[in-house]
């Protein structure tokens, strides 16, 4: 099921109608928002047995969904139809091996689907010898085959990459999307509401707090760091940056990314609603939206380092809080 994102899902329905979809899209946006979900989601739709079956003027008529019961659908779900490939990143990369076999794959006529798709999940972390393998790919589309591209940091690929795609945005969802998603899953409303502010905008956050209620937990505890962290001295905080580097503390159960993922999504939150958009926040009212917007800045800056080259975890702790 799709939380949100209705925009970019009618966008990619009515262009495959009015058969006018691209050869390859960029699906950016930061992480957890839903965008693999749509990816996978849409390659059901194009390939669904009651669309494909269906005469264009009945076809005009149907729901904008995929069925969800047929062998195309089912098959795509499980990620086990051989004219869908998933492409992920192995040790931190996507090497050029993949992107090889990906061309060899998307080169085959389609076994059974209307059209073969590629979704590149993470693609900004293909190689550069990768990445040039891929152009090769976009410069020479293949019949009804579609490639869709899954960035949070789209900046690192190739400016020839991004100049043959169509890029569709990904935002924070609104917590009363994530809300009824939650109800509909037989969540009561007050819980649904508690988990839905909790999951600051990020379909992917309710979900797991739904399927593991330890990571609730963890990110309530860590939020609760935070917030000390923002009224303690200086050697608390190289203290907590040591033991947080060395993963010698409970939290060490969380990658350092994953840590800062947390902040990152709350502090964005208490960013909002200062600026009236969301639910009011009562911490960090002692800094000024400027000072706000440098730590959001300053931290999404160490978790592009972190997820994209070997910095010094403990010295960018210590650098990011210091300025909390």
């Amino acid at each position: 099921m799709i939380i949100g994102h209705r925009n970019q899902w009618n966008f990619l329905v009515k262009a495959a109608e009015l058969d006018r979809l691209s050869h390859a899209y960029l699906f950016y946006g930061q992480e957890r928002l839903g965008k693999k979900t749509l990816a996978v989601e849409f390659v059901k739709y194009l390939n669904c047995e009651k669309v494909i079956f269906s005469k264009p003027r009945a076809r005009a008529g149907l729901a904008a969904e995929p069925c969800q019961i047929c062998r195309n659908c089912r098959d795509i779900q499980k990620r086990a139809h051989p004219d869908f490939i998933l492409i992920e990143p192995k040790r931190k990369e996507i090497q050029i091996s993949q992107i090889r076999d990906l061309i060899w794959k998307i080169s085959l006529r389609p076994y059974s689907a209307v059209f073969k798709v590629a979704i590149l999940d993470k693609a900004h972390l293909m190689t550069k010898e990768a990445q040039n393998c891929f152009l090769k790919l976009l410069e020479e589309p293949k019949g009804k085959a579609l490639l869709i591209l899954i960035s949070e940091y789209p900046e690192i690929l190739l400016p020839t990459i991004l100049s043959r795609v169509q890029k569709l945005r990904f935002s924070l969802v609104r917590s009363t999307e994530i809300e009824n998603y939650l109800i509909e899953k037989g969540i009561s409303g007050e819980k649904a509401k508690y988990l839905s502010q909790l999951s600051l905008g990020e379909p992917g956050a309710a979900i797991n707090f739904l399927s593991d209620p330890q990571k609730l937990e963890e990110q309530k505890k860590l939020i609760s760091d935070l917030i000390q962290i923002n009224n303690a001295d200086l050697a608390f905080r190289f203290q907590y940056a040591k033991k947080l580097s060395e993963k010698s503390f409970d939290v060490s159960k969380n990658s350092i990314k994953e840590v800062l993922d947390i902040w990152l999504r709350y502090l964005r939150s208490i960013f909002l609603s200062r600026l009236g958009k969301q639910v009011k926040v009562k911490d960090f009212n002692q800094y000024s939206l400027p000072k706000l917007g440098k730590i959001i800045k300053l931290l999404q800056s160490i978790n592009f380092l972190l997820a994209t080259t070997n910095i010094n975890s403990r010295l960018a702790l210590e650098i990011l809080l210091l300025e909390l």
